[in-house]
């Protein structure tokens, strides 16, 4: 007879199989082949597309013997709408494949337009609780192979999709580990031409990523789950600790370089493999405060446009949203465990490990280098005031897959603390 157990006792862990290195996407073609994929839809944006890169896959899918078609019409910082518009494009042809080449927006898309190609229903329904319905797919999805184009989401191992849902103003997205990309091609030359904001922006996600899934609520925390309804997210356990504890010695050493000078190809490398860890970290342990917050910091932006993005409509790009209120979020959450949050300002900062109260050490290392590599100073900077603070509290309240994760019970009383913190960090 099996024991009965009150609390978790198992956690689970996936990522995908990863080709890492400068040259990897040429080889994108023999992958996907190996992979039984013949006609290959390859997703991306405008922006990427004009660099090349996209066309240097599909010319390696073509020399492998495969069939291409490519979709540049994902939106940067994607939404419902354009989730909408790339799956109707999808579902006009015959794919038995997807290849996504960009950052987290055209990977995204991609794992939605596989979702809603393998399986019945529309874009609400999946999207998670309490915002659409969280159903979960019930077919298998095709082969998708994710080629990142920018160092930050990790959403290249990871098994969600975020969008802005436009009319509630809000970020939500869909998380199942059927989206998790079969195959990850990691080439750190395909970076060098990202500007210096988007670099900053991108980095600071892949350090709240190691960081919240650092600091988030233990797996054993949970009451004891049936197979089935373990979610893509667990909670901080040994294997995604492993990879924190790698990537964000290398955001320290690697994100100013990479901000400084673009061309520099090992801060480059540093940086995706940071990324990759922290993917592999984050993309099963989950993410909380930080996460819950941008959100609806990202969702109701006013006027600002960040420089180095599209300037056509505002935005704040979703790392520099994450980090606007991470000062604020880790000092919240420092007393269900020191010892991590501390080790932690050891990884980013060893100078200043050892001065000030243990509380500050991991958000002033966290400052340090929002400061160092441009990241607004804070919600005020991009736009939000304090009468902004109850609509942005009520759209960090209905992240509550995110706010589960967090190491303690969140209330509408400590957002609201948190995002009036967060007006300025400096």
């Amino acid at each position: 007879m099996a024991t009965e157990y009150v609390t978790e006792t198992v956690f689970t862990w996936g990522a995908p199989p990863v080709k890492f290195g400068v040259g990897a996407i040429d080889e994108t073609g023999y992958d996907c082949a190996q992979l039984g994929m013949r006609r290959v839809l390859v997703v991306t944006d405008e922006g990427v597309a004009a660099t090349g890169i996209p066309g240097r896959v599909a010319q390696s899918l073509e020399a492998a013997g495969l069939a291409s078609t490519t979709y540049d019409g994902v939106r940067c910082e994607p939404t419902d709408e354009s989730f909408g518009a790339a799956v109707e494009f999808a579902r006009g042809g015959a794919w038995d494949g997807f290849v996504a080449v960009g950052g987290r927006s055209s990977i995204d898309t991609a794992k939605t337009m596989n979702l809603l190609t393998s399986n019945d229903g529309e874009l609400m329904d999946y999207v998670n609780k309490p915002i659409g319905g969280g159903r979960a797919p019930s077919n298998p999805l095709r082969p998708l192979v994710a080629v990142p184009t920018t160092a930050g989401t990790g959403s290249e191992s990871t098994a969600v999709s975020i969008m802005d849902i436009v009319g509630l103003r809000v970020k939500s997205g869909i998380s199942h580990p059927r989206l998790r990309p079969l195959l990850a091609i990691v080439d750190p030359a395909t970076t060098l031409s990202l500007p210096p904001h988007v670099t900053a922006a991108c980095g600071m996600d892949v350090l709240c990523h190691a960081l919240e899934s650092y600091t988030a609520r233990p797996y054993r925390a949970y009451a004891r789950r049936a197979p089935e309804q373990r979610a893509a997210y667990v909670g901080s356990n040994p294997v995604s600790d492993a990879f924190v504890e790698k990537a964000v010695p290398l955001v320290a050493r690697s994100l100013r370089r990479a901000v400084l000078s673009g061309d520099d190809l090992d801060a480059r490398s540093g940086i995706m493999l940071a990324a990759l860890f922290a993917g592999m970290g984050f993309g099963n342990a989950g993410v909380h405060v930080p996460h819950a917050c941008a959100y609806p910091v990202a969702g109701r932006v006013g006027t600002y446009r960040p420089p180095d993005y599209p300037r056509d409509e505002p935005m704040v790009p979703h790392g520099e949203s994450v980090s606007l209120t991470a000062p604020a979020a880790f000092r919240f959450t420092f007393p269900c465990d020191p010892e991590r949050h501390v080790r932690a300002a050891g990884w980013l900062d060893p100078a200043g490990v050892d001065t000030g109260d243990a509380v500050d050490r991991l958000p002033r290392a966290l400052v340090s280098l929002m400061r160092d590599t441009g990241i607004a100073s804070g919600l005020a900077a991009v736009g939000y005031g304090a009468g902004d603070v109850p609509a942005l509290v009520d759209g960090t309240m209905k992240q509550q897959r995110l706010l589960s994760m967090a190491p303690r019970d969140v209330t509408a009383e400590d957002v609201a603390g948190i995002l009036e913190a967060s007006m300025a960090n400096w």
